[in-house]
């Protein structure tokens, strides 16, 4: 299990982005609290779920262990990521239970 960073660039209002991917999303969600990402941040409605980051909160990601990836690897995880090879957690009042709503019929 691992978080990841994207070597993407691209610009957002006047910063440098990128985008914070995991095998999980409560490791995903730790790691954003971690470098001080706001919960409102998540990017839960897209494709893939991420945080988009600024630069300087990627490096931030790194050096909290984050392992930095480049485009091909970054596909090769979204795939991983949608066909449900890496699970996804959610808290209910019931307490944790395993969510794999990115698997594909």
């Amino acid at each position: 299990m691992a978080v990841y960073v994207d070597s993407g660039r691209w610009k957002f209002r006047g910063m440098i982005m990128c985008h914070m991917l995991a095998d999980t999303e409560i490791e995903l969600h730790a790691m954003a609290a971690l470098i001080g990402c706001k919960r409102e941040w998540y990017q839960w409605h897209a494709s893939t779920p991420h945080y988009d980051l600024p630069l300087f909160r990627r490096q931030e990601a790194i050096k909290a262990g984050a392992i930095e990836i480049d485009r091909k690897q970054t596909v090769a995880l979204i795939r991983r990521i949608r066909t449900g090879q890496a699970r996804f957690f959610a808290v209910s009042d019931e307490g944790l239970k395993i969510e794999n709503s990115l698997s594909v019929d």
